[in-house]
Order: structure tokens, then C-alpha cells, then sequence
């Protein structure tokens, strides 16, 4: 929720004002609440992410999990880690050690730190979830 806050002048009934100028001396008075917008729903975490976490994770491929595309899985699978499963192994070996595991996903596969952080956050969730 945002508010947007201005001032008002007990003169000036009208309109909003940031200061008002009365006669005898430049007088600040207590915000009021001029308009009441409600923001837009921001999502922190992609739809992949959300779709990930929201299910077992069964048979997925690693490109399921969020922050790895086609580029990142190919290599993942070139170094044997072909389902999101076999990844999840890693982060348990790691012992969802964020850090550890976003440093490891760096080195393996080459993922910047948005890709690895997200990866890392979604396999998290996961686990906060079914496990």
C-alpha cells in the first residue's frame, strides 16, 4: 500500500499543498493523506520458481528449476546432473548451505550470481515445503 502524503492548508481547502504561506509566517502543518493507491502486486520470485515450489518434484528436468534456461541445463547435464532432483542431492550434500551451493552452481555450470541465487532460493522453498 502506498500513501501519498502532502500537506494541507487550512486556508487552501482545495488542493494539496507541499507548504503553505499564510500571512503572518510560513506555518508546516501535519500530513494528510491527499490519495490512497494501492501498488501493484510485485513478485519477488519468477512463475517458474512458484510452479516449482508448488508441487513435488517427481521426474523434472534441471531446466525446471528457476534461474537454469537450455544454456545453464546443458552444461549442468554434461557434468551428470540431468534432473532437478540429482541438483536437490547436491544441495543437501551442501546442507542448504546458500552460500556454498550458489558458489558450487557458479563453478559448475558457469550461472551468474541472479541465476545461482534464484536456483538456490527456489530449491529452499522447495525443501521448506515437502521436506
Amino acid at each position: 500500500m502506498r500513501l501519498k502524503l502532502g500537506y494541507r492548508c487550512p486556508e487552501s481547502r482545495d488542493s494539496p499543498l507541499i507548504k503553505c504561506y499564510s500571512r503572518q509566517a510560513l506555518q508546516v502543518f501535519a500530513p494528510t493523506v491527499v490519495s490512497y493507491r494501492p501498488l501493484a502486486v510485485m513478485s519477488t520470485t519468477s512463475q517458474k520458481h512458484r510452479d516449482f515450489v508448488a508441487e513435488p518434484m517427481a521426474d523434472k528436468p534441471v531446466t525446471a528449476l528457476a534461474g537454469i534456461g537450455d544454456v545453464l541445463g546443458k552444461k549442468l547435464e554434461e557434468q551428470g546432473f540431468d534432473k532437478a532432483y540429482v541438483v536437490l542431492g547436491q544441495f543437501l550434500v551442501l546442507k542448504k548451505d546458500v552460500e556454498l551451493f550458489t558458489e558450487w552452481l557458479k563453478d559448475t555450470c558457469g550461472a551468474n550470481t541472479r541465476q545461482a541465487a534464484s536456483c538456490t532460493q527456489c530449491l529452499k522453498e522447495w525443501c521448506d515445503a515437502f521436506l
